[in-house]
């Protein structure tokens, strides 16, 4: 049985990037569960060295529920392209560089694609909840659906501009943030998560 959080706790989203805060942010909202960013509290970030979204979830976790003493969250995503071979995959942020410029990120996808015509892509999301004596526990998401180019739409981060999901006409930035969260590859992991180890929402 996984361990639960309980209404009022405090939990550290391990992560520097902003918009992934807010994101799960939202999604923890119900759960009246106060977040705290990794950021926010002066925590490093540690080297992502594990073979699998998983193993990079679990070390960020792991990392900073150790650091802060308290439970900690942590997102490990990529964008997956098929012409690439599955990359970014891994090192999505990676590609944006230190800067985090997602905007050289999609053109360096749209260059390595070249003449394909395969388009097909998808977004992983894995997403690990761990505590401070070491306990953690794991949860993935995925949605398929294809790159597109130019990028279109405002309103999401990352690579979200290029990704269009299964069955949709708009790129994730095109849906808006509540459209998106309703059944993101994050949304998707979130779920069996919230089953396994959040209180009931209020």
């Amino acid at each position: 049985m996984n361990r639960r959080l309980r209404h009022g706790d405090r939990l550290v989203v391990a992560t520097h990037n902003d918009g992934k805060l807010r994101e799960i942010g939202s999604m923890l909202a119900p759960y009246r569960i106060t977040c705290l960013g990794a950021a926010g509290l002066g925590l490093a970030e540690p080297v992502e060295a594990a073979p699998d979204f998983v193993g990079n979830a679990r070390l960020k976790a792991l990392a900073a529920a150790t650091a802060s003493g308290m439970p900690a969250l942590a997102d490990d995503s990529g964008f997956c392209v098929a012409a690439l071979g599955g990359a970014p995959g891994l090192y999505s942020a990676r590609w944006a560089g230190t800067a985090r410029d997602f905007t050289q990120a999609m053109a360096r996808v749209w260059a390595g694609i070249g003449d394909s015509t395969d388009r097909r892509a998808w977004f992983v999301c894995a997403l690990t909840l761990a505590w401070p004596d070491g306990v953690t526990a794991s949860f993935q998401g995925r949605v398929d659906g294809s790159f597109v180019w130019p990028p279109r739409g405002d309103q999401g981060f990352g690579y979200d501009p290029v990704f269009v999901p299964m069955g949709e006409s708009r790129t994730y930035a095109e849906m808006g943030v509540a459209t998106k969260e309703a059944d993101s590859h994050r949304a998707r992991a979130f779920k069996p998560l919230a089953l396994a180890c959040l209180p009931p929402p209020l």
